[in-house]
């Protein structure tokens, strides 16, 4: 696991762009069969990313996590943006569809990535934060996701963003 330190406001101001990316810019972050995972210590947050090909893939515990599996104080979304796969969690299997998500809540013990095949294999994005609660696993579907418009055409940024996790969907803190 890559550990990202956080930087104050001062430090960041004087910063070359090379040093910006450096410090912010998460690249190569699906690799195949690969977990890949990036601790930012702003918000303690885990940026993750795993692509299956033909074996499941576990997703680590970490020293740095100070628990005795990875989410024992955290949660966990996930999305999926490439073919189809599974996410396997404490026995339960979550088949994701592209651009489906799933959640999982702290205290799930087992978490592995599957891919359905090996010729269009899935690709698994996901944030993990430090959990206060525990909410039940639930897989979410891109119908289930909140569409919100933002931006406009004028300024060349209209887009829709879809939430899958936050406070008025699923019963989870937003990620």
């Amino acid at each position: 696991m890559e550990i990202r330190f956080s930087h104050s406001p001062e430090e960041t101001e004087q910063m070359s762009t090379q040093e910006l990316r450096k410090c912010f810019l998460v690249q190569h972050l699906m690799q195949d069969d690969t977990v890949r995972l990036v601790y930012a210590h702003d918000d303690r947050l885990i940026i993750g990313g795993a692509k299956p090909l033909t074996n499941p893939l576990d997703l680590p515990n970490h020293p740095e996590l100070k628990a005795d599996y990875f989410l024992e104080r955290r949660e966990l979304g996930i999305i999926n943006v490439g073919g189809k796969g599974k996410v396997l969690a404490d026995g339960q299997t979550f088949e994701l569809a592209k651009l489906d998500a799933v959640y999982l809540g702290k205290g799930t013990r087992e978490v592995a990535f599957a891919a359905a095949s090996p010729h269009d294999p899935p690709v698994f994005f996901f944030l993990s934060a430090p959990a206060h609660a525990s909410y039940p696993n639930q897989v979410i579907t891109k119908m289930d996701a909140s569409p919100v418009q933002a931006g406009d055409t004028a300024n060349a940024n209209r887009r829709t963003i879809y939430k899958y996790i936050h406070l008025e969907g699923h019963a989870a803190v937003s990620l």
